[in-house]
């Protein structure tokens, strides 16, 4: 569903991604995993077309993205929930919700989005800077969601959220693939969410995949090993 090749990103003259390869099967839950610095936002935004790529090519299914802007790529399938949510705070959550229709032509929120995440219907006349963090984020899912999606990326969604709510977020990004039939990337850094939603693992450093495991195989203390400041 997503084929990245060789994919080579750069601010400048700095090159921050060394021709990085996976692939990202459909119904497939991929965890980056990295310590800070190390090329997974970057990885997510070039990914998006928030930052441009240098070099290689980016799909997905079988048509070419590597240098659509960032809205042609919504259109292709992909969805974004950025580090720090960015939803928009003076907007009702039902309006944030909106704004991710653009793409599909619809002009109502569809009710399984409210299905799937409840206390968004219990709250849609509320603002979005009025909501809690783990809120903030089902809602910037919710967002994501709404322009239905073949890949959804997350960048570092349990960031600020408790570990409480980490656990059922884990859950419904379960159940978003299993209902929706769509891939999720996640970039992450906490190893406990990354096992429990993670059909696979990937560690980057210094802007390259230094390891690769499948979740039912997977030594976590090396993992681990690569986390450790």
């Amino acid at each position: 569903m997503l084929n990245v090749e060789n994919l080579h990103v750069a601010y400048g003259q700095s090159e921050v991604l060394h021709g990085l390869d996976f692939k990202v099967r459909p119904d497939e839950i991929v965890a980056i995993m990295g310590r800070n610095g190390m090329g997974k936002t970057t990885l997510m935004k070039s990914l998006m077309g928030l930052v441009p790529t240098k070099s290689g090519t980016v799909r997905v299914g079988d048509g070419e993205i590597t240098n659509l802007k960032s809205h042609e790529r919504v259109a292709r399938g992909m969805a974004f929930v950025p580090q720090g949510r960015m939803i928009f705070g003076t907007m009702t959550v039902e309006e944030n919700i909106k704004t991710g229709l653009t793409v599909t032509g619809e002009s109502a929120v569809p009710g399984e989005l409210y299905e799937i995440f409840p206390v968004l219907l219990e709250m849609k006349h509320r603002r979005g800077g009025n909501l809690s963090g783990g809120q903030q984020q089902q809602l910037a899912i919710a967002r994501a969601l709404a322009s239905k999606p073949k890949v959804l990326l997350l960048d570092e969604p349990t960031e600020g959220i408790q570990p409480s709510i980490i656990k059922d977020m884990a859950r419904t990004l379960k159940r978003i693939r299993d209902e929706r039939g769509l891939s999720i990337v996640v970039s992450e850094q906490v190893l406990s969410f990354a096992l429990d939603i993670a059909d696979r693992v990937l560690v980057i450093e210094n802007g390259e995949i230094v390891h690769e495991e499948n979740r039912a195989t997977i030594d976590e203390a090396k993992v681990a090993s690569f986390l450790s400041v």
